[in-house]
């Protein structure tokens, strides 16, 4: 792996970041829709937009064998639908403070498991690591102070049995994202032939059939529980609005993010690739700032600070192991 390699991957990683955190803004801009509604009709954008991706690439998509769209499949399922199913239902049963530091401790978990679990590639020393997730982990808490001071408030009309089980549905939604990247790079570097945006227009595809699937589940169940409202009839009272942000996150946060991710995955060590995670926690925070039109607070300019800084000093330290992995 060489210094140019790296710089790729960082890019692809930066540029995948800020497309995924578009998703936070969907809830914001759609608060009165369900999360799941939201979640397959995502998803059911990205298989959509797709298949004339797909077509294009026709040819090498048929160089896959059977098990390569296994698991497609497998990836598609886990990182995409375990994923953000958990995490929807986790911020409904236990609020958002407690489940949004849980999924904020991601790229931190995402790096110490790829060093411990990766055997693909050779470990990078436990002190080297250290002062980049110190750094993550010290930004993602003062990002978090406000959501860390309600825990300790604690919400007396909170349902016990609720936040437990909402705890449970996060930390599943972090072993299923840390769970991803790392198998997704095994593929990747395990068959150099195939490129990063064949792998990505796979997994759309796979994808599509689930989301076509729980997307009519999700219109049936509202249709006969008297939300007739989000039923068969109509998608919400602002259901133009809802298909053209499902197309654009579809296109944008799911197929070019997949594809900038799998450009990163390729040219990054795992460990590395999970710090760089971060990017789509910042994006997702600028975002919602300009959404509720205001500045960070002071807590939260240190957060991020800190943040950025971690990754920085996670960069430099790979890069000064570069030569080393060669």
């Amino acid at each position: 792996m060489n210094e140019n390699k790296l710089a790729v991957g960082i890019a692809a990683a930066l540029g995948a970041g800020l497309l995924w955190g578009l998703v936070f803004v969907a809830p914001l801009l759609l608060p009165n829709y369900p999360a799941t509604l939201l979640t397959f009709g995502r998803y059911l954008a990205f298989g959509l937009v797709t298949l004339p991706i797909a077509w294009w690439f026709r040819a090498e998509l048929r160089a896959l064998t059977r098990n390569d769209w296994w698991i497609a499949t497998k990836l598609s399922l886990i990182g995409n639908f375990i994923y953000y199913v958990t995490l929807s239902a986790a911020i409904q049963l236990a609020g958002a403070p407690l489940p949004t530091l849980i999924i904020g401790t991601l790229p931190v978990v995402i790096a110490i498991a790829s060093n411990l679990l990766d055997a693909q590639e050779k470990k990078f020393p436990w002190l080297a690591l250290a002062p980049s997730l110190v750094l993550i982990v010290a930004g993602l808490l003062f990002v978090n102070t406000d959501q860390l001071q309600r825990i300790g408030a604690g919400d007396s009309t909170a349902n016990l049995t609720n936040y437990l089980v909402g705890a449970v549905l996060a930390f599943i939604a972090v072993a299923a994202w840390t769970w991803y990247p790392i198998f997704n790079a095994r593929w990747l570097n395990a068959h150099p032939k195939h490129s990063s945006l064949t792998w990505a227009s796979a997994q759309g595809i796979a994808t599509l059939p689930i989301a076509a699937v729980g997307f009519a589940i999700t219109l049936a169940y509202f249709e006969f529980t008297g939300n007739a409202s989000f039923g068969f009839s109509k998608l919400g009272d602002a259901s133009t609005k809802f298909w053209w942000l499902m197309f654009a996150i579809g296109f944008s946060a799911s197929w070019l993010g997949t594809l900038l991710w799998n450009i990163a995955s390729k040219n990054t060590p795992t460990a590395l690739t999970g710090q760089l995670i971060v990017f789509e926690t910042l994006a997702a925070l600028g975002y919602a700032y300009l959404v509720y039109w205001r500045a960070p607070s002071l807590l939260e300019a240190a957060g991020i600070a800190l943040l950025v800084i971690g990754v920085l000093v996670g960069v430099r330290t790979f890069s000064r192991y570069t030569g080393r992995l060669n």
